[in-house]
């Protein structure tokens, strides 16, 4: 699969850091939900199904979703919830001590002083972000979107990268991180 947002990027890599697989048929996932959510309505809202139809799954009196679409939502939804503890230690470990390995494949440019060659070409960089570069990505994440989230990436690269952490190129203004084909996170 190929993952060209951060978010889903950073979403992927939390997920390899869970203990235990989640919830697989459609019942244990709704059970899971439900269990989460306190409610059967508050499942049926996310779900975009009536109640009774999470009731139905719940008791087990439907074992799978016709629909391919309603099977991939619970899952999604079920994936987003499953160890949050165990997604948070994660995350926490990699913005204070680890640090994260970025893998991308995009057109990279920059802006530096004039007579510079600064127009973008697609580089694919695999590379180890020190852990506040980490902790930047992360906080953006939850309290930015998805330019903010490339934009940090954007930086980190800008600093391990291009300027070598502080060994060249020190007149570089801002690295642009245009037309992301493939962005893939590892703890």
């Amino acid at each position: 699969m190929v993952v060209k947002s951060v978010a889903e990027g950073l979403d992927r890599v939390l997920d390899k850091a869970v203990t235990r697989k989640a919830p697989q048929s459609a019942g244990a996932q709704v059970r899971y939900l439900v269990k989460q959510m306190k409610s059967t309505k508050a499942v049926a809202d996310l779900l975009g199904v009536s109640q009774r139809t999470v009731q139905r799954y719940a008791k087990g009196d439907i074992k799978r979703p016709r629909d391919p679409r309603l099977a991939g939502r619970l899952g999604e939804e079920v994936r987003k919830r499953w160890q949050p503890k165990v997604k948070e230690r994660a995350r926490k470990t990699a913005a204070s001590t680890q640090g994260l390995m970025v893998d991308v494949r995009a057109s990279l440019g920059y802006e530096a002083a004039a007579g510079s060659t600064d127009e973008a070409r697609e580089r694919h960089l695999t590379l180890a972000l020190p852990p506040h570069h980490a902790a930047r990505i992360f906080d953006a994440q939850q309290h930015g979107g998805e330019p903010q989230m490339r934009q940090a990436v954007a930086d980190a690269l800008k600093e391990v990268y291009f300027q070598q952490r502080g060994t060249r190129a020190a007149s570089l203004d801002e690295v642009r991180m245009l037309n992301v084909q493939h962005i893939e996170f590892d703890l």
